[in-house]
């Protein structure tokens, strides 16, 4: 054997050698596998072909005051079918009538559905889809048609259903009611009452086994969930859709009106703080209105006049003025520092003015006056006060985003010799609406400040509910009775006499207690914009509810002031509520005895019985009174008896009609 052979040779046994080895290890490892790892690898493959999906629970409704639906959970559905489940005698048998049906359900030709059912059978495709976003109605009549009315495992039928979130009411109150979201990077956006009491509503998710098929598509195994999912709990609010659609609609055709940039109303019931209506409405590009922020809750702003009723319910509890105490309001206009101008809407001012009166006409020079004469060598004095009754505190509310009250202190390293005064006109402090308005319910409600209430309970239907929430006090009282009826008389003015700034909403039905603001904002740029706001409560003498109206940066050409823009808004809410509510009408006790007729001693079936004299009498008292004697009567004009056609004394026959003439 020559070398060049051998060399060849030795490579050939190398080569075989090394196939040999390589065989080895790969009988062994997978005799390995088999073995030692083989349930490892049928698990991971189980996996990736079969496996658990989360099924989502039916959420919690969310209800108004009646029970009437503000947010509901509805399911939609996704028809499809495996062409392959199907006998091919059943597929002949079916087809022609299934395409029938499902041409006149969703308005196509017949032969559309019949091409589509007959390519799917000859592909042998497993999920073909037949429809999706479907109501429960439409998927209740697809399961009916002939071939899909079998079980899953004969006719083929494939159905899946995935919840959506509906409001029935549509976009009034969006922004309360709120949603509750889940961002791609995993992380819940929530907002309103969606997402404040998501953990109730939301229930336990339950599971599905699905198989995976071509096409990376998955199909249920079976008809029957692993784990049905529980739904959630009901929420019960205290809203009233009455109510808020007439907040809604008033508040949107101002905003029109003026042009405005975004506005916000809330109604509260003043002795349980229940929050009956809540509107914030924000301005697009296009100049349309939709509940953009919650501005009630969330938007802390200077409120301007709105704010002399907590100034002056200071200076009343610190006794540093009285009601009858006269205040100068110097020409309109106060300086401060050789520069900084505080001046009234009235030119040249209102000359000597009570302290009382200078609320009413909202003099702003009035004001800043009793505050900075009384209060300039001690304003932790004025301060401590507002502390007190707790206006530099949050409501502490379920929602997510409520803004921080600002009220300067002394001590505070950005404080000024402007402070103070500004402070007495609503500058240089910031609320929210709703904590404005959480105030001046408190006026309307005895001096009891009561929490807002938006929730009444949390409970399934017909169960008892899990969860109560009861009428909260946040302030017993927050002054006393003297200033409480003083500051009262004054937001009644304000309305009622002539020269108050919202004496243009007085109506003679029923009467409106309250305060205007109009407050500058951008006013240390060149363009100087408004916020017109109205708050009060409504009956005046016995109030039931109390109401807040802000409009921001109405267009100035067409107005701005409090009391043209904002409290408008406020009556158009306050006629059509009180329309609503109940009247207790007292019908006075009819004094028989006047006109000389006992109706205690009256007989029905005596015979002797004669006319009385019922001439000055009110109509209606003289009618119920000769009707109960057994006559007919007919009135002629109105008011009181002038005259009877029967005289006084004449023998009584029963049925016999009887004249009234009334003047």
């Amino acid at each position: 054997m020559s070398r060049e052979t051998k060399q060849i040779t030795n490579r050939f046994y190398l080569v075989v050698l090394g196939l040999f080895v390589f065989a080895c290890i790969l009988v062994s490892k997978l005799f390995i596998i088999q073995i030692s790892e083989g349930d490892y690898y049928r698990d991971l493959a189980q996996q990736r072909t079969v496996k658990n999906f989360v099924l989502q629970p039916s959420r919690g409704n969310i209800y108004s005051d009646d029970e009437s639906l503000l947010a509901t959970t509805v399911p939609r559905y996704e028809i499809r079918w495996d062409a392959k489940v199907a006998s091919e005698s059943l597929f002949q048998k079916h087809k022609d009538s299934l395409s029938h049906e499902l041409g006149i359900l969703f308005n196509k030709p017949s032969s559309h559905y019949l091409k589509k059912l007959e390519q799917a059978r000859a592909k042998k495709s497993r999920y073909v889809l037949i429809g999706r976003n479907l109501n429960f109605s439409t998927y209740k009549k697809i399961k009916s048609l002939p071939l899909f009315n079998m079980s899953s495992l004969r006719g083929g039928l494939i159905v899946e259903s995935q919840l959506t979130r509906e409001n029935p009411i549509g976009k009034i109150a969006e922004r309360t009611i709120g949603y509750e979201q889940r961002d791609p990077s995993g992380n819940y956006l929530r907002v309103g009452l969606e997402g404040a009491f998501g953990q109730y509503l939301k229930g336990e998710n339950g599971r599905r086994m699905k198989q995976k098929i071509a096409n990376g598509q998955w199909k249920p195994i079976n008809d029957n969930n692993e784990k049905e999912p529980t739904e959630g709990y009901d929420v019960y609010t205290t809203l009233n859709i009455n109510m808020q659609d007439i907040a809604h609609h008033a508040l949107l055709a101002q905003l029109e009106k003026f042009e405005a940039d975004h506005g916000t109303v809330v109604v509260m019931e003043t002795k349980t703080g229940n929050i009956k209506a809540i509107s914030n409405l924000g301005r697009t590009s296009e100049g349309k209105y939709y509940e953009k922020l919650n501005y009630a809750i969330g938007e802390a702003h200077e409120p301007g006049s709105t704010f002399k009723l907590m100034a002056m319910i200071a200076a009343l509890e610190d006794k540093v003025v009285d009601v009858d105490d006269l205040v100068d309001t110097t020409g309109g206009e106060l300086t401060f520092y050789n520069k900084y101008k505080v001046r009234d809407s009235k030119k040249r001012g209102y000359g000597l003015l009570t302290v009382a009166k200078a609320f009413e006409v909202s003099s702003n020079t009035g004001i800043v006056k009793i505050i900075h004469d009384n209060y300039k060598n001690n304003p932790s004095k004025f301060v401590n006060r507002l502390y007190n009754m707790g206006l530099h505190k949050p409501l502490g509310l379920p929602f997510k985003g409520e803004a921080m009250p600002k009220i300067p202190y002394p001590t505070d390293s950005d404080w000024d010799g402007l402070d103070l005064p500004w402070m007495a006109f609503g500058y240089g402090v910031l609320m929210t609406p709703l904590q404005t308005l959480t105030f001046y319910n408190a006026i309307a409600n005895g001096g009891e400040m009561v929490k807002p209430k938006f929730i009444d309970r949390i409970g399934n239907f017909g169960e008892t509910p899990v969860k109560y929430f009861d009428k909260e006090v946040i302030n017993p009282s927050i002054c006393s009775k003297e200033t409480l009826e003083q500051v009262q008389k004054m937001m009644f003015n304000v309305v009622d006499k002539k020269w108050g700034t919202a004496h243009k909403i007085k109506d003679e039905n029923f009467a409106i207690a309250g305060k205007t603001g109009t407050c500058q904002v951008d006013y240390t740029k060149e363009e100087t914009q408004y916020v017109s706001s109205f708050v009060g409560y409504f009956p005046a003498e016995a109030s039931q509810y109390s109401c807040i109206v802000v409009i921001h940066r109405p267009n100035k050409k067409i107005g701005y002031y409090g009391a043209t823009v904002a409290a408008p808004v406020f009556k158009e809410i306050a006629l059509n509520i009180f329309n609503t509510i109940p009247k207790q009408v007292e019908v006075p006790e009819l004094n028989f005895a006047s006109v000389g007729f006992d109706i205690d001693a009256f007989d029905s079936s005596a015979t002797n019985q004669t006319i009385p004299n019922v001439k000055g009498m009110p109509a209606m008292d003289a009618l119920m009174l000769l009707e109960r004697m057994g006559l007919k009567v007919e009135l002629k004009g109105t008011g009181k008896v002038k005259s009877q056609s029967i005289k006084q004394g004449s023998r009584l026959n029963k049925k016999q009609q009887i004249l009234l003439e009334l003047s």
